[in-house]
């Protein structure tokens, strides 16, 4: 599924969640006729992102209303900002407050830890990935928002990568057996092993794995791995990475660092909308 359609969907799902195709009572105390306008604010340093799910939430409801950015998405922007304006009928700004909100706060929260990470690691080659550990539902939005912020996503689902773990290995026999199974499967597609130790590590590369993941391995053991390779397949260090070690991981030279916690462990940005509704 294309992003823009996934967009179309998912906002179509959240208004009916509000709305489950009846008027929202509330706004119903605004006359029809009345025209207001909004200003959106970021009470906190954000990087944005979002903005096309804000644009379709209230193309769906009126698209009449006037939507204007300040910022594009992944712009970093300071507490206090002005992020978007809004005007258009009254009871259309209301009606959409909370949905539009929830998309933008939630994305945006995704992009600023991402960005976060992606300055403590510095400017080394090592790329910082994303992980399947989504919001059911979101997982395109949360990646899209992981670029944002300066990382780069790893498997979009199951369909487009073999990711070779513990209990793949056991029902193969071996990472060697499992590898050439792969490679028979669908010849096309990148092959990665999850390896826990020195002797895993060493028969992926015999067995031509293109990127191995080294599983909960210590920094010590990072450095050995990455000697060991010669860079014969793409390292990728997962398991225990957080904002107080990801740069001295950086630092050893391997290729990706990935970090479920960019969009399982999401703190939403703080936004508020303020109205006005003297204009006529």
């Amino acid at each position: 599924m294309e992003l823009s359609e996934q967009i179309t969907k998912l906002v179509k799902l959240a208004l009916h969640e509000d709305l489950q195709d009846k008027p929202d009572l509330t706004s119903l105390l605004i006359p029809d006729s009345r025209i207001a306008a909004a200003k959106v604010i970021t009470r906190e340093d954000m990087v944005l992102c979002g903005k096309d799910w804000v644009n379709e939430v209230f193309k769906q409801l009126n698209p009449s209303v006037k939507v204007e950015w300040n910022y594009e998405d992944g712009d970093e922007i300071g507490a206090d900002s002005i992020i978007f304006t809004l005007s258009g009928k009254a009871r259309s700004l209301l009606t959409g407050e909370r949905t539009a909100l929830n998309f933008l706060q939630t994305l945006s929260g995704v992009a600023t830890i991402t960005r976060e990470f992606v300055k403590k690691m510095g400017e080394g080659k090592t790329r910082l990935l994303d992980t399947r550990k989504t919001i059911p539902g979101l997982r395109l939005a949360q990646k899209y928002a992981v670029r944002c912020g300066g990382g780069h996503n790893h498997r979009i689902g199951l369909f487009d990568a073999f990711l070779i773990k513990e209990n793949h290995i056991a029902a193969c026999g071996s990472i060697t057996e499992a590898v050439r199974a792969a490679r028979e499967i669908a010849a096309d597609k990148k092959v990665e092993v999850e390896v826990e130790g020195v002797e895993e590590l060493r028969e992926a590369i015999k067995a031509g794995a293109d990127i191995i993941m080294l599983d909960n391995f210590c920094l010590v053991g990072i450095r050995e791995a990455v000697d060991i390779n010669e860079g014969r397949a793409k390292l990728e260090v997962s398991g225990d990475v957080g904002l107080h070690n990801i740069a001295e991981i950086a630092a050893t030279g391997v290729d990706f660092i990935s970090v479920g916690s960019l969009t399982k462990h999401l703190k939403a940005i703080n936004l508020s909308m303020r109205f006005d509704f003297r204009i006529q």
